[in-house]
């Protein structure tokens, strides 16, 4: 598959393309939208054209019978295993969002009219891991997760990928945080000697009163994309963070709109990027306050250190407010590691590298320790420093 060859294609032809007959109204959007380049406001600062252009294989997505396991285990886009008891099941998507402002959302689930169905009950922590196994192939699933009202669930996810090369996955979750309630998903994605691309794109709808925490943290390199739209309906929360510490010529990043419709809801996104070598770094995102969210509180921060002459930081945070009745205040900050305090340090005795390691440590580890889960802090900072120490050989 080619999906270049989607490109100024009517409804009928993508259809036929992607093989979909009844997804017409998907097909619509889609192609009101076009697929996305260079010239596509949210692609811009990304090379998704020379993902798109490339031949892949595609897989045949056979449900198989689950290994239990203490985790849920997602193997080239198909459940493999899962705890105990966990309600894990191939389903319909029945509430897609005709009106997410990216394109390849919809492609998405036109390539997986089936999405894998995850249903959290209780006060549960679960963990999902992806592994990636075949080369020279595009993986496309989505996953549509529901947590149980006045309920509290944390989800951590991680990513393997074993020795492939050129293969592009399409995922993204659709996520529906009942009311009062809360949902925290931790992911954590290192990505190193270009064996994927990866293009996420993620629907949150967070109920009235219910809480939504989103920490992100990306490390490495490689090419990929994070694309994220919630939308708060009265009283609701959500609380963003997004860690980027790249190397090589990496562009990776997150694309976001946060939406208020419901009085009195609250956002907070920060965005923390050290960028080292000739990487790039995104961080272009959205706050929306409707015309019926009066009482909205708004926050939005980016900060970004470039360890290397070469490294570019792709900064954007937006508001855009319909409304007088609110709090509202975001900004974006680049710049240089301290060199006072590089010097001090080496003056008690401490490597130039190991004073690096430390300051960056130190500007991220306001992110890091927001994960209340000691285990997974542990597991951050470690991945952290091993790719530190792998870009300082």
């Amino acid at each position: 598959m080619n999906l270049l060859e989607l490109k100024n294609k009517n409804r009928q032809e993508v259809s036929a393309l992607l093989g979909v007959s009844d997804r017409e109204m998907l097909a619509e959007r889609f192609v009101s939208l076009g697929l996305p380049s260079k010239k596509s406001e949210e692609y811009r600062y990304f090379d998704v054209e020379k993902l798109l252009e490339k031949e892949y294989k595609t897989l045949n997505y056979v449900p198989k019978t689950l290994k239990v396991s203490d985790k849920i285990e997602i193997v080239d886009g198909v459940v493999v295993a899962a705890p105990q008891g966990m309600r894990v099941y191939k389903e319909a998507c029945q509430m897609i969002d005709m009106n997410h402002f990216d394109p390849l959302y919809y492609v998405g689930h036109m390539l997986s009219p089936e999405t894998i169905k995850i249903e959290l009950d209780g006060d549960v922590e679960v963990e999902i891991e992806h592994t990636y196994t075949q080369s020279d192939t595009l993986i496309n699933y989505r996953i549509v997760l529901y947590n149980q009202a006045n309920r509290h669930a944390t989800v951590y996810e991680n990513f393997i990928a074993e020795d492939i090369e050129n293969t592009l996955v399409l995922y993204g979750y659709d996520m529906h945080i009942a009311q009062d309630s809360t949902l925290r998903v931790v992911k954590m994605q290192n990505m190193q000697d270009n064996r994927y691309a990866m293009v996420a794109s993620h629907k949150v709808n967070v109920a009235k009163n219910a809480n939504a925490i989103l920490k992100s943290f990306d490390l490495g390199g490689d090419q990929a994309l994070q694309l994220l739209k919630v939308e708060l309906a009265e009283r609701a929360h959500v609380d963003a963070g997004h860690l980027l510490y790249l190397n090589a010529d990496s562009k990776r990043g997150t694309v976001s709109q946060i939406v208020h419709v419901g009085e009195h809801s609250t956002s907070k996104q920060e965005a923390k990027n050290i960028l080292d070598g000739e990487a790039r770094g995104i961080f272009d995102a959205l706050i929306r306050v409707e015309h019926s969210a009066k009482f909205t509180k708004a926050e939005q921060n980016s900060k970004a250190i470039l360890l290397h002459e070469k490294a570019y930081m792709a900064s954007k945070p937006q508001l855009e407010i319909y409304i007088d009745e609110l709090e509202a205040s975001h900004g974006a900050t680049t710049g240089q590691l301290d060199r006072k305090q590089l010097f001090y340090l080496q003056s008690r005795g401490i490597s130039y590298v190991e004073a690096r390691k430390m300051l960056v440590i130190a500007f991220a580890n306001t992110l890091i320790e927001e994960v209340k889960d000691t285990r997974q802090q542990e597991r951050i900072k470690t991945t952290f420093e091993k790719v530190f120490y792998k870009n300082h050989k």
